[in-house]
């Protein structure tokens, strides 16, 4: 390939609109496929990452230039402008030079035909610098402005007002936290934190409020680390091991060795982590209702893992002393990590989403004793998923709801009491909720 870089770009921006692929799984992939050297791959992730994450705005400001419904373009043409108009407005790359390179690219994988009018939209674009743009498409200072500015659906950042409390000044933060950091876990009893910070060189830093995690310098390779490959380490948000890690430490009202269930736990991240903290006599169940997930779980060497579906129990009530629900949910906590989400997902999708969640709930709520302790989990903070499906089914059962504030004390600003909602902003995490929650004894 002339331009490799852009082109993997390409293949993947296509990709994901054409075949639903995610981009955090298909990049590395073609990258280690086309041995693409360290600096072609990091701006193979720029371009890519990039032009997803604002991929409804390149397409208004493409939509200007073009007077044409982008729709209507033929999806190789719709990529390459998408690719290019990122460049002109969001790179220091010099317009002459990115509207040459993807007129090429367009030529490479579209043929001749488009040339012509892939040249004359990019010209278009480059007359004006992104505020430029953003005065002549998203004038003035509300959230339709603000949703342009940051690249956002509208309906997402009236969901994220309304998490953060619609008067709060943090709305315009929130947004513009886009550029994640990776997580590692030192999984407990297969290597230390001090070991893999070790192993993860110059620039990496511990975690400030797990004692597992450790966070890469900007542009580190975890699949170099010999402790990743092995799986005594694992890439995991920050985020998701905090919600772990307080339903490890909520004090339990059982005697003896204690039975752990994690309802939804594929890929396992949560799961092994559980695992490593177990007492001795311990033991976790892990179920997840699809079978490739499953074997996710499994190669986390999780010894315990059924294929089932969690809201019909294949077990008797009252079982277990602890219960994690990682609900499936929209993933609007997890923005910055998969760009594509933010602009596949749809307002009804919280909605459709709303009846599993309630119902994984009611059925941890069934399987855990009386006195013990469930964990509701979801990676957003959309209030339909989080605070909402707790108090439709808290007003149906007797449940005590305990503060994670109490067994994560060191972690500030996590929202209302009695839940904790982490933000990238405030936290550099993603956006993880957790609602903990004690069964009555006449539950």
């Amino acid at each position: 390939m002339k331009d490799p870089a852009r082109r993997t770009a390409y293949d993947v921006v296509l990709a994901v609109e054409r075949d639903d692929a995610y981009a955090n799984l298909l990049l590395p992939r073609l990258s280690r496929e086309r041995v693409l050297d360290r600096r072609d791959a990091a701006f193979a992730a720029e371009l890519a990452y990039g032009t997803l994450r604002w991929q409804g705005v390149l397409d208004e400001v493409v939509a200007s230039a073009a007077r044409r419904d982008i729709a209507a373009l033929d999806p190789p043409v719709r990529a390459v402008l998408r690719i290019g108009t990122y460049q002109l407005l969001h790179l220091r790359t010099p317009a002459h030079a990115a509207v040459h390179a993807t007129v090429e690219l367009a030529r490479a994988v579209a043929g001749p035909k488009p040339v012509g009018f892939v040249n004359a939209v990019l010209r278009k674009v480059s007359q004006a610098d992104w505020e430029g743009w953003v005065r002549r498409l998203a004038p003035g200072d509300g959230r339709d402005a603000l949703a342009f500015r940051h690249g956002y659906p509208r309906w997402i950042v009236d969901e994220f007002a309304a998490a953060l409390g619609d008067e709060s000044d943090e709305l315009a933060a929130a947004l513009a936290e886009d550029r994640p950091i990776t997580h590692l876990v030192a999984r407990p009893g297969r290597i230390t934190r001090a070991e893999l910070l070790a192993e993860a060189g110059a620039g990496a830093e511990p975690g400030p409020w797990s004692p597992y995690a450790v966070r890469l310098a900007a542009g580190g390779d975890p699949g170099a680390l010999p402790s990743v490959r092995s799986g005594t380490a694992a890439v995991q948000d920050e985020g998701s091991q905090l919600v772990a890690l307080a339903l490890v430490r909520c004090a339990s009202e059982s005697r003896g060795p204690q039975r752990w269930l994690d309802l939804c736990a594929g890929p396992g991240g949560k799961a092994a982590l559980l695992q490593g903290l177990l007492a001795d006599g311990d033991r976790l169940l892990a179920i997840d209702r699809h079978e490739h997930r499953a074997r996710m779980v499994a190669g986390a060497r999780v010894p315990y893992v059924v294929v089932a579906d969690g809201t019909v129990p294949a077990w008797p009530a009252a079982t277990f002393d602890r219960v994690l629900v990682d609900a499936p949910c929209t993933g609007l906590g997890a923005l910055r990590r998969r760009p594509e989400v933010r602009w596949r997902r749809r307002p009804e999708d919280v909605e459709r989403l709303r009846p599993l969640q309630e119902a994984l709930l009611e059925s941890a709520l069934d399987a855990v004793r009386p006195g013990g302790v469930v964990a509701y989990v979801t990676c957003s903070p959309v209030p339909a998923e989080t605070t909402g499906v707790v108090a439709a089914v808290t007003s149906r059962r007797p449940v005590t709801a305990i503060d994670p504030r109490q067994v994560l004390p060191d972690v500030p600003t996590t929202g209302p009491a009695p839940y904790l909602q982490l933000w990238p902003h405030r936290h550099g995490t993603d956006a993880m909720f957790l609602a903990l929650l004690r069964r009555e004894s006449n539950g």
